[in-house]
């Protein structure tokens, strides 16, 4: 009994992580498709005034989210002078999911 526990909890976090890179290769996917390069870069590539390489050490999944849903309201509470101020993104709720995923991801 306990070693079929233990044996469907290894197989659920297996599919847990498969299922996590498959939304970061999907967010990353996303984060070409909405040409957030123009402003932003990761791995030296795209705008380095707006460097991500790090973004995931910085900030929680929801302040990720927040940042594309309300980029004015974000750039208030932050103090964030750079310009030209981000813009708030409307994407369906499964690009918004897979690309705060692959952002929360980066991690130096």
């Amino acid at each position: 009994m306990i070693r079929s526990v233990a044996i469907g909890a290894v197989l659920l976090l297996g599919l847990a992580s498969v299922a996590s890179a498959q939304d970061k290769a999907k967010g990353e996917a996303v984060y070409t498709a909405q040409k957030c390069s123009l402003c932003h870069s990761v791995a030296g590539k795209g705008n380095a005034k707006g460097a991500l390489d790090d973004v995931g050490s910085k900030l929680k999944a929801d302040e990720i989210r927040s940042w594309m849903v309300d980029a004015k309201g974000m750039t208030a509470k932050s103090g964030a002078t750079r310009k030209p101020e981000m813009k708030n993104y409307t994407l369906p709720k499964e690009d918004l999911d897979n690309l705060v995923a692959y952002l929360q991801s980066l991690k130096k």
